[in-house]
């Protein structure tokens, strides 16, 4: 019983440790031209399943038809959703580089 304990403990340290941060990237038509990003926080109940508030509208946060979209979930939104985890609400940011 002892080993299945260890093994147990040893499994859940491991899947703490080997979570980590992602990145997804979109260029739409010739990508971000000037640099100036503008970023929103994007909010999900039930562990990332149902989107809360508005979801950003990357167009209009570009202005134009050439930018680039980046997806992030990064170490201060693993933070925030440690803490509000609790009540199963999850974050990442969507940042628009016009």
């Amino acid at each position: 019983m002892k080993n299945v304990f260890k093994s147990l403990i040893l499994c859940l340290c491991l899947a703490f440790t080997m979570s980590s941060c992602y990145t997804n990237t979109h260029v739409v038509g010739d990508g971000a031209q000037t640099g100036v990003t503008v970023s929103k926080k994007q909010w999900y109940a039930l562990w990332g399943l149902v989107p809360i508030g508005n979801e950003p509208d990357t167009q209009a946060m570009a202005g134009k038809d050439d930018y680039t979209i980046t997806t992030t979930h990064s170490f201060v939104d693993m933070l925030i959703s440690a803490f509000t985890n609790i009540v199963t609400i999850n974050v990442k940011t969507v940042q628009v580089q016009k």
